[in-house]
C-alpha cells in the first residue's frame, strides 16, 4: 500500500520529472494519465477477449479517473491491432491487448507485425486465460480421453478433429494430441468456432478442442459429450471433466491475454497502468461474474506476462515447425 501511495504521489504532480526515467525522457502530458486512454483489441466485439477487455476497463477508468476506450481492430490474426499498439507513441494513451497469437504469428507468419513483440511491446501485466473443453459428438464410443486415443487408433484417418481454423489455438492444441497421442486424424478447420460447434452437433465431425464459452451450449443440451479439459485442474463449472494431462502427462493448454504497451513507454507509466489493472483483476466480484462464463482473470505482472509470451513461442514454434503447419 506505501508502495503505490507513493507511485500515485509522484505520477500526480504535474510536469514532474518522475522515478525511473531514463536522460531526458519525460511523460509527455505531465501528469499521467490527464485524458482518455485507448485500448486496442484484435478481435470483433463480442468474443471473449472483448468482454474481458471491456470488463477490465471500466474498473480501470474508475481507478485512473480518465475513461479506458476498447477500440476493436480485427484482422491478420489480431496482427492489425497488435501493429498499431507497437507503433502508437508510447506515452501511455495508446495501450494493447495482446493474446497467444503474439506467440503463435512469429513461427506460423513471419511476415506479420510485430516481428518480435517482446522487444516491440512492454508487457503491463496478465488479464486472463482459458482452458480448452475436449468434446465429442454422442455417437463417438469414447468417454474418456484414452477411450478416444483408443478409438482413433483403431481408425487411423477415420476421425475428424474441427477447429476454429488453421493456425488458431484450438487447432495447435489439436496437433499437440495429435502427436502426444500418437494417433493418425483429420483436421478439419473453419472459420471460426460456431460453425465447427454446428458440424460437431450435427455429426460433420466428430472431434473439437474448444473455448468453454463456445462448448457450453451443446454440452448444456447433450448435442455434445466432455471428456476432458486442458486445464492443470477441473474447471468449477465442469468437476466431472478431468484434466487431459491425468491421461498424457504434461498437457496444459490455454488461451491467455494481457495488457502491452508500446516499447519504450516510460516505465512508471507502465507501473502506472499495472496498478490499475491489477485492482481490476483482483476484484473478487468482477472474477466471480467473468468465472460463470468461463474467463478465469489472472492477476499476473509484466514478468509473468513476459513469461507466458516466451514460453508459448518456444512451444507454438515447435509444434508449428514439427507439424510442418502452414496457412492454406
Amino acid at each position: 500500500m506505501q508502495r503505490r501511495t507513493l507511485l500515485l504521489a509522484a505520477l500526480g504532480a504535474p510536469g514532474a520529472a518522475l522515478p525511473g526515467l531514463g536522460h531526458g525522457q519525460t511523460v509527455p502530458s505531465g501528469a499521467w494519465p490527464s485524458r482518455p486512454i485507448t485500448l486496442v483489441e484484435g478481435y470483433p466485439p463480442g468474443g471473449v477477449t472483448d468482454l474481458a477487455s471491456r470488463a477490465v476497463a471500466e474498473p480501470m477508468s474508475r481507478d485512473l479517473g480518465v475513461p479506458v476506450v476498447v477500440e476493436n481492430r480485427p484482422g491478420a490474426a489480431t496482427s492489425v491491432a497488435a501493429t498499431y499498439g507497437a507503433r502508437a507513441r508510447p506515452d501511455g494513451y495508446t495501450l494493447v491487448m495482446g493474446t497467444t497469437t503474439l506467440a503463435i504469428n512469429q513461427t506460423l507468419q513471419p511476415s506479420l507485425t510485430p516481428k518480435d513483440p517482446l522487444k516491440e511491446l512492454s508487457p503491463i501485466g496478465m488479464v486472463f486465460r482459458t482452458p480448452f473443453i475436449l468434446h465429442v459428438h454422442p455417437s463417438v464410443p469414447a468417454n474418456t480421453t484414452a477411450e478416444l486415443i483408443a478409438h482413433c487408433k483403431a481408425n487411423p484417418s477415420k476421425v475428424l478433429f474441427g477447429s476454429p481454423g488453421t493456425g488458431s489455438v484450438s487447432h495447435l492444441c489439436l496437433e499437440m494430441f495429435r502427436a502426444r497421442a500418437g494417433i493418425d486424424i483429420v483436421h478439419v478447420p473453419y472459420r471460426g468456432g460456431a460453425p465447427a460447434a454446428l458440424d460437431l452437433r450435427q455429426g460433420r465431425i466428430h472431434v473439437v478442442f474448444q473455448a468453454i464459452q463456445e462448448a457450453a451450449l451443446t454440452l448444456s443440451d447433450g448435442g455434445t459429450r466432455g471428456l476432458a479439459v486442458t486445464a492443470d485442474a477441473p474447471l468449477p463449472n465442469y468437476p466431472k471433466l478431468p484434466p487431459i494431462s491425468q491421461t498424457l502427462a504434461g498437457f496444459e493448454v490455454y488461451f491467455w491475454q494481457g495488457l502491452f504497451a508500446p516499447a519504450e513507454t516510460p516505465a512508471p507509466v507502465v507501473e502506472r497502468a499495472a496498478v490499475a489493472l491489477r485492482m481490476a483483476t483482483d476484484d473478487p466480484v468482477l472474477r466471480a461474474r467473468l468465472a460463470e462464463q468461463g474467463v478465469e482473470l489472472v492477476s499476473g505482472d509484466a514478468a509473468a506476462l513476459r513469461t507466458a509470451l516466451a514460453n508459448d513461442t518456444r512451444r507454438w514454434g515447435d509444434v508449428i515447425r514439427e507439424g510442418n503447419i502452414r496457412l492454406e
